[in-house]
């Protein structure tokens, strides 16, 4: 293809990229340099008949004018990223300098909202990616074997999560595994403890939230890999059935090597989708016991007074790098298999 038309042929996707992840990753990344002006506060003196009294009081006028003339706020450079509410470099500092084990350092970590939040999120990832993959896998092979008749109401059974809008989802979970539903009447019976119940134990509500996770994320590595079974050389199959290869084997050595570049597909997107965790957290209520990035953005932006931008924006600057550093050694041997097979 000529340089001329291929410079042409790109050039309308380019330009999207420019305009919908390049800019705004860039606003972003400069916003969260720098935080929310104070309010200028100003002394006001009042006299009455029995003396007169100091009051503090919030220039309004003055405050607006600072922030009309400084709109992005004032510059904090790292400050932010270092702070309390994030890596709490100082406080991170201290508590192992202070603290009598790492199982009691760790421990105070934990308790800082940044590190309860961005644990809480590997640990979704490395859990719900593997088993909605595997668990969609396994739909996949059972759809592909069952008679034709049956084929359509599986199949939309299998997809009923991904119908259904994530937050309405959870927050019908929610509701059944609360003390008047019948999965949490059911659980109070079993363990005989009238307050189990998702808000007084944290155990609880993180099981909920994984299974609840690899439950959404299985439809997507369904429709993958059933349209990927679909691709599947029957001559390959119907040798290694000759051979005397078992459903297992055939699985093993045929199927799933061929499916191999689709499980690394379905593996990126999972991990970009479940290191962006947020809607279960709302929907379950589980701020108390499960927090993400993504909702300590959302609570900077609506859970106070006056919207936190700038502690906004350094969180999403750290959930980007997280994406990125999960996805470099996955990136890394796609690319060597790409090599490869080119070589």
């Amino acid at each position: 293809m000529p340089h001329k038309t291929f410079f042409w042929f790109i050039l309308p996707s380019v330009v999207a990229m420019i305009l919908f992840i390049a800019l705004p990753i860039a606003s972003v990344v400069i916003q969260s340099v720098y935080v929310e002006h104070e309010r200028v506060l100003v002394e006001v003196e009042n006299c009455g008949p029995f003396g007169c009294s100091t009051e503090v009081r919030v220039d309004t006028e003055a405050t607006e004018q600072l922030r009309s003339e400084q709109p992005l706020g004032r510059f904090n450079g790292l400050g932010t990223y270092l702070n309390r509410a994030h890596l709490a470099v100082e406080e991170v500092g201290t508590i192992v300098s202070t603290s009598a084990s790492i199982g009691e350092a760790l421990t105070r970590i934990y308790n800082l909202p940044f590190y309860k939040a961005f644990l809480f999120t590997l640990i979704y990832c490395f859990v719900v990616t593997p088993l909605g993959i595997m668990l969609g896998f396994t739909i996949a092979l059972a759809v592909n074997t069952i008679p034709r008749l049956l084929k359509g109401p599986v199949i939309f059974f299998s997809l009923l999560p991904m119908i259904i809008t994530p937050l309405i989802g959870s927050l019908i979970l929610y509701w059944m595994f609360s003390s008047n539903g019948i999965l949490g009447a059911t659980l109070q019976t079993l363990f005989n403890d009238p307050t189990l119940t998702l808000r007084q134990s944290p155990a609880l509500t993180w099981i909920t939230l994984l299974v609840y996770g690899v439950w959404t994320a299985a439809p997507f590595s369904f429709v993958v890999f059933y349209a990927g079974l679909q691709t599947v050389p029957g001559d390959t199959l119907e040798s290694a059935m000759i051979d005397g290869a078992s459903r297992w084997e055939r699985v093993r050595f045929v199927i799933i090597p061929h499916l191999a570049p689709l499980a690394t597909f379905v593996g990126l997107v999972q991990l970009m989708d479940n290191f962006r965790v947020f809607e279960p957290i709302v929907g379950f209520s589980s701020e108390a016991s499960a927090t993400s990035l993504s909702w300590l953005v959302f609570n900077d932006l609506v859970g106070q007074d006056s919207q936190a931008f700038g502690s906004a924006a350094a969180t999403s600057v750290i959930t980007i790098l997280g994406v990125v550093i999960l996805l470099t050694p996955v990136l890394i041997r796609t690319w060597r298999d790409f090599n490869a097979k080119g070589a």
